[in-house]
């Protein structure tokens, strides 16, 4: 019952100070309400009203001076020394470019690498997904970087000169890396969830 009242004691009010502000010259506004011109409750409404025309004054001259920047792509990276310590990956200040474009790259040559995306796609997905996700500047403090995490990520450099920047070069790495070392992505993620790195 209590938040009944106040809301009509504000809607009251408010009614009464654009009514004010709207014909500052009737005397009828104050008798209506019963506010006596020159009382306390008259004075507490004049006040009201000056700051709400100081206030919507104020609010027309705001101005954007500059757009904000986003960081580039050298910059997306943080190193979190309590990351290494516990073999995650940094948290990132940047979006990846397009995550889902990446996952799509992936599952469009997984089947060159010899790993049907019907068998293996989710192994792959969740192993880039908690080494990365799927993000090509995640950037380990070990020096782990990309969608795969290289280590170092100028391993990738052996797949395309591109390795820092494309998703498709770090894809081909890591599924060349995986099909290596573990010769499926549900082996490494496997080996992902049991050691915590692959």
């Amino acid at each position: 019952m209590f938040p009944v009242a106040v809301i009509a004691a504000v809607a009251v009010i408010a009614v009464a100070v654009s009514a004010y502000v709207m014909a500052p010259q009737s005397a009828s506004v104050g008798a209506v309400l019963g506010i006596i011109p020159g009382s306390p409750a008259f004075s507490a409404l004049e006040t009201e009203r000056q700051e709400l025309i100081a206030m919507t004054a104020a609010a027309g001259t705001l101005t954007s001076v500059t757009k904000p920047k986003l960081a580039s792509p050298g910059q997306a990276a943080i190193n979190d020394p309590s990351a290494s310590s516990s073999g995650g990956t940094a948290p990132i200040l940047a979006a990846p470019p397009d995550p889902t474009g990446a996952e799509a790259i992936a599952e469009s040559i997984m089947g060159s690498f010899g790993f049907p995306p019907q068998t293996y796609y989710s192994c792959l997905y969740d192993l880039w997904e908690r080494e990365s996700s799927w993000n090509v500047y995640a950037e380990n403090p070990s020096g782990a970087y990309g969608i795969p995490q290289a280590l170092p990520g100028s391993k990738m450099a052996s797949a395309g000169a591109d390795w820092q920047t494309d998703p498709a070069t770090q894809i081909r790495w890591g599924l060349g890396y995986i099909k290596g070392e573990y010769g499926n992505p549900c082996e490494a993620w496997n080996f992902e969830e049991a050691n915590g790195y692959y």
